[in-house]
């Protein structure tokens, strides 16, 4: 007697699977100067100092790390970037932050929540035909389970990508995007197959600048603005210019990307905030 497979009813989900690692924040502030200078020596040597030792200790901070740059350009004068492990976490790295004598001297400009993510628009295709040939129901129990499963043994193959250290490159580059909907072009329109092939030839451009730049995505759709954030590390900040640039020309950034607003910034380490303070880049 045959056995015949259970005939699948639904199409395969649209939705490519991720996994996440660190929770992230940005924090972007300007620093009220004219205030800082109406104090005396003895009062801004002691706030940076305790400013410094707490920042020290989220640079140490395990698991997740903070790091603080000096923003170029008039869009801010600090950016914070935090890793943790949650979202409560990252809140109370804001409230020590927030905390701080220096804080009366820093004024929010925007923040940026989101949460490492790896697409996996590659094996999300395999995943799917391997359950759909097993006659197992899209969205089912049965089929829940199987996902998590597999997705389990990535999240811990690809752990070291999701829980990073912050790089330690001298610049940093933070910018959010979007993938294009409405108008005549809607990403979210395309096949997943479709998709999958976009996403691999984008992917190909990054790989072609390992060792000189590293890319850490973070996935927003439900927690900001926008929908990824991207954070580009590197010591030439010319590479941020020719790697975006060439990306540009492959067809799911021409075609389907929409960038927010870019802050480029250079690493201080918290063990000099004071001397950034006394108007010196350390």
């Amino acid at each position: 007697m045959t056995t015949t497979r259970p005939q699948v009813t639904t199409e395969i989900p649209a939705v490519p699977l991720t996994t996440e690692g660190y929770s992230v924040l940005h924090q972007m502030m300007r620093f009220r100067w004219p205030s800082w200078r109406a104090l005396a020596a003895a009062e801004k040597s002691a706030i940076a100092q305790e400013a410094s030792a707490a920042l020290s200790a989220m640079e140490k901070h395990s698991p997740g790390q903070s790091a603080l740059y000096s923003l170029i350009g008039h869009k801010g004068d600090l950016m914070l970037i935090h890793f943790r492990e949650s979202f409560a976490d990252l809140n109370q790295a804001e409230l020590q932050i927030a905390n701080l004598r220096l804080s009366d001297y820093l004024e929010p400009t925007t923040s940026y929540l989101s949460i490492v993510e790896l697409g996996l628009y590659d094996s999300t295709l395999k995943i799917y035909k391997e359950l759909t040939d097993q006659g197992i129901e899209p969205h089912s129990d049965q089929w829940k389970a199987e996902i998590e499963c597999k997705l389990n043994r990535h999240r811990e193959a690809m752990r070291p990508r999701l829980y990073p250290e912050i790089p330690s490159n001298r610049y940093a580059c933070f910018y959010p995007m979007d993938r294009r909907r409405g108008e005549e072009k809607n990403w979210y329109k395309l096949p997943i197959e479709e998709r999958a092939r976009q996403m691999n030839d984008h992917g190909l451009v990054g790989r072609r600048y390992a060792g000189e730049v590293r890319q850490i995505i973070t996935g927003s759709i439900g927690f900001d603005d926008w929908e990824w954030g991207v954070d580009l590390f590197a010591d030439d900040p010319l590479v941020f210019k020719k790697l975006i640039y060439e990306m540009r020309f492959d067809e799911v950034s021409a075609v389907y990307a929409l960038f927010g607003q870019f802050y480029v910034g250079v690493r201080v380490p918290a063990a000099s905030l004071e001397t950034l303070l006394e108007g010196k880049l350390p």
